[in-house]
């Protein structure tokens, strides 16, 4: 039994995934919080351009 203990202690295969597995959760973050930025000012600079439009009465 103390054998696998042993074994075991030393296996540290999985801390190698769960690390990856951070990894790619921080990108996965920084992805979607780039993407909403950028979402947002494209949305802001559209309404814009919308309203120019729309108030200069050529539609």
């Amino acid at each position: 039994m103390a054998k696998i203990f042993r074994r075991l202690k030393r296996d540290d295969s999985g801390a190698t995934a769960i690390e990856y597995g951070l990894i790619a959760v921080l990108v996965s973050a920084a992805l979607i919080a780039g993407a909403t930025t950028i979402g947002n000012t494209l949305d802001s600079a559209l309404n814009a351009i919308g309203s120019s439009i729309a108030t200069s009465g050529k539609i």
